[in-house]
């Protein structure tokens, strides 16, 4: 029997959903925006807001859906598992309650915290700007600024880094935020591993490393991010041996503290001198990993969905051992002041073998435009780091113009300088 999937959203990541999964199943989606590589692979599509708990549900009764996927956080946030599952579509992400893993940051380091996950740093809670601003005065090193809520990966002011003191305090006064988490700035470089997780199985993909700057060299403000790359094992060259299995050990500790849980479970990591420390969980899965991650998936993805759904063991995950390089192309000004309405040519044939992932475009009928997101992703598979660069490299030609890029992103030299921090680190 074919089994009729939804997949919700239409980003980069739920384009990476759908190539993952459309040769296999009959696949319908909905998003509030109209993603051409998503369009071309589904059966049907409809245009809903991602957050509209009731439309999806009635969408997906109404296309027979036997499972679905949810995308992005802000469905996760507004109860769209919890609508699925009551209306008996099985929904591959956690409900809203799980979710708060990644939608609510203080509930997050308390829940570490009093369960005992590892990796947890120092932190504080503060629903009181002025407290909050105290704090930092008073606090000895430098601290990470969070509001407790959703900013699209863009909310974040870590002090000693990206502002002072003052800056940081100004950031808070200037804010609408409710609540503030304060935590100890940590050192180090970032990677993430993302595992599906059902029935209180957890099974690892490899590990990630996300360029959330905007500009090369790693300079200029946070973005949702702008690249990433993943190596031709599950660990990253800066990686010492034991630091993957330390990770997976955080994520075995959070499916045994919550073992309603099911969906990606997306653990971002900072590795540090003392081994890795949880920067955040997310709920789902990371846009730009998810197009590292599934390409090199040999296991069927919905083999993954359908084990969840039926209760059955996950199976073990296979991968192809290539590495991976993905590179988005943004607007010109993006995150800051983004060229939005720009008309954009796509030359698809000239990706050549490298993958091509729509996000956010805006599809009419003269042609693509830009909005004030990113754009689109190439990615490049190769024996190597510097070989699946290289790929992805070679299918920019596809960008045209108006867009920019972070050509830096998986290059020998930016990788050399990640594994030279590490080892000073160490020493």
């Amino acid at each position: 029997m074919t089994e009729t999937v939804l997949l919700v959203g239409g980003g980069g990541r739920e384009h990476a959903i759908a190539r993952a999964v459309a040769d296999d199943c009959a696949l319908y989606a909905c998003a509030s925006n109209r993603n051409p590589g998503i369009r071309r692979l589904a059966d049907g599509f409809e245009a809903i807001e991602e957050t509209d708990a009731e439309a999806v549900a009635d969408y997906a009764t109404a296309v027979g859906a036997d499972l679905a996927v949810i995308g992005p956080e802000s469905a996760l946030e507004a109860g769209v598992a919890d609508a699925l599952d009551d209306v008996g579509v099985y929904a591959f992400g956690p409900q809203a309650e799980e979710a708060r893993l990644e939608t609510d940051k203080a509930y997050q380091r308390q829940f570490m915290d009093e369960e005992s996950i590892p990796g947890c740093p120092d932190f504080e809670v503060f629903d009181d700007v002025e407290a909050a601003c105290a704090y930092i005065d008073e606090y000895d090193g430098d601290l990470a600024v969070k509001p407790a809520g959703l900013t699209g990966g863009k909310g974040v002011k870590v002090i000693g880094d990206q502002v002072t003191d003052e800056e940081a305090k100004a950031y808070l006064r200037e804010s609408d935020y409710d609540r503030i988490v304060l935590e100890e700035r940590l050192v180090g470089e970032e990677f993430t591993i993302q595992a599906f997780v059902a029935n209180g199985d957890l099974r690892t993909t490899p590990a990630v490393q996300d360029h959330k700057r905007a500009y090369e060299g790693d300079e200029g403000p946070n973005t949702g991010g702008m690249g990433s790359y993943s190596d031709t094992g599950r660990s990253l060259p800066f990686m010492a041996e034991g630091d993957y299995e330390a990770a997976i050990d955080v994520l075995d500790a959070v499916v045994g503290a919550l073992p309603a849980y099911k969906g990606v479970l997306y653990g971002q990591f900072m590795l540090t001198a003392d081994g890795p420390k949880v920067v955040e969980f997310n709920a789902r899965f990371g846009d730009p990993e998810a197009m590292n991650t599934l390409p090199v998936l040999e296991t069927p993805f919905l083999d993954v969905l359908t084990a969840a759904r039926d209760d059955d063991p996950l199976p073990e995950l296979s991968f192809s051992g290539e590495a991976t390089v993905c590179k988005y192309a943004v607007p010109d000004g993006y995150p800051t002041d983004p060229d939005a309405g720009a008309l954009i040519a796509v030359d698809e044939e000239s990706a050549g073998d490298a993958l091509l992932f729509y996000a956010s475009v805006d599809e009419r009928d003269d042609g693509l435009y830009t909005t004030t997101s990113r754009s689109f992703a190439v990615v490049g598979r190769g024996d190597s780091i510097a070989a699946a660069e290289a790929e992805a490299e070679a299918a920019l030609s596809a960008a045209g113009d108006r867009v920019r890029i972070r050509h830096d992103i998986g290059t020998a030299s930016l990788v050399e300088r990640r594994i030279a921090h590490m080892d000073e680190l160490r020493e």
